[in-house]
């Protein structure tokens, strides 16, 4: 059965969350029903179109990649990222979350930004749009912060971090997306707010955990960040295929009487 925003509230305590993400109709009909959540992530951006961080993926771009994940995951708990430079005030937000809310049937947003974010998060969530957080490590704060930097190092980091996930969860956020930080600063985070959590590079005591669908498998092939297991060697897989395929063609074994009219 399909999550619903209170079944995730639920999950607290109870039950790991399962999420990956997906761009695309294909993958999303693979996955579905086998995770509780699909996460359509700006991080498209790096991995399918050959851009060095998030920060040019635009509302339109996330709005076709959602359509597409949706027709594919009938039965799946779908969530999309707010793009960069989309949620940049009250009035933006709220224009730009109605216009993804408006253009397909996804069932919430996820926004980066902690305390500085937590206004944002209200508005939207008072106007009944669905909001999950992002603190932590921040894709879209690469560029300000010099780097993919692992926050949660020291007591005044974590202290912060959980102060973010205090602010956004009052402001309304139904789950926290929490990335990139020291396993003991995860969990701490984690034990001082009442909704779920969900770790990428967070450790193990998160609610949940999500990862890139193409790290995990084994597809991007550029960079493995240390959180991520490879569940399959994917690109591997496709070489050898598509060498065979060349080769069958070239020798003249494709195609052979069992693929002709």
């Amino acid at each position: 059965m399909i999550k619903t925003i209170t079944s995730i509230k639920n999950a607290k305590n109870s039950e790991k969350l399962v999420m990956i993400t997906a761009y695309d109709a294909l993958f999303a009909h693979l996955f579905d029903e086998k995770v509780d959540m699909i996460l359509v992530g700006d991080s498209l951006n790096n991995s399918f179109n050959g851009q060095k961080d998030t920060l040019s993926a635009d509302l339109e771009a996330m709005i076709y990649h959602t359509k597409a994940v949706l027709r594919g995951a009938k039965n799946t708990f779908v969530v999309t990222d707010m793009p960069f430079a989309s949620y940049i005030d009250e009035k933006t937000a709220l224009k730009n979350a109605s216009k993804i809310y408006q253009r397909t049937d996804v069932h919430a947003l996820k926004i980066e930004g902690g305390k500085e974010r937590a206004h944002i998060v209200k508005a939207l969530s008072d106007n009944s749009i669905a909001v999950m957080g992002h603190i932590g490590l921040m894709p879209q704060f690469a560029r300000s912060d010099g780097g993919f930097k692992v926050k949660g190092k020291d007591e005044a980091s974590t202290q912060k971090l959980i102060d973010d996930a205090k602010a956004i969860e009052d402001a309304g956020a139904f789950c926290i997306v929490i990335e990139g930080v020291k396993e003991e600063a995860g969990r701490a985070i984690t034990e001082a707010v009442k909704i779920p959590t969900i770790g990428i590079g967070a450790g193990r005591y998160t609610d949940g955990q999500v990862l890139v669908w193409s790290d995990m498998l084994g597809f991007f092939e550029e960079f493995k960040p240390k959180f991520v297991k490879r569940y399959l060697y994917g690109a591997d897989l496709v070489k050898k295929a598509v060498e065979q395929y060349a080769n069958d063609v070239k020798n003249g074994r494709f195609p052979d009487n069992e693929f002709i009219y």
